[in-house]
């Protein structure tokens, strides 16, 4: 009973060793691609740090628009609500 079990101690081993193998070329193929993937965005915008300077610029510009919709929605709601007042003083 003993070679039994040794022997399928053994097969267990060679199976987690091929299973092992599989997944460092499965994972080495996968980081391929990301680096492929990263490269080509790289050279097409002229690197990371430029791509992210972009959009610090776009964050700034969408915040510095919302400010200024925000604050003509509320000086429009403030005149209305004045007007409101007016015309509910006149009917008192």
């Amino acid at each position: 009973m003993s070679d039994n079990v040794e022997n399928a101690v053994f097969e267990i081993l060679k199976k987690i060793q091929g299973d092992l193998a599989a997944f460092r070329t499965e994972v080495d193929k996968r980081f391929d691609e990301v680096d492929r993937r990263f490269n080509a965005v790289d050279a097409r915008f002229g690197g990371i740090e430029t791509i992210i300077r972009k959009q610090q610029r776009d964050s700034a510009g969408m915040l510095v628009m919302t400010r200024a919709v925000s604050g003509d929605f509320d000086k429009r709601v403030s005149e209305l609500e004045q007007r409101v007042t007016r015309l509910e003083a006149q009917q008192s």
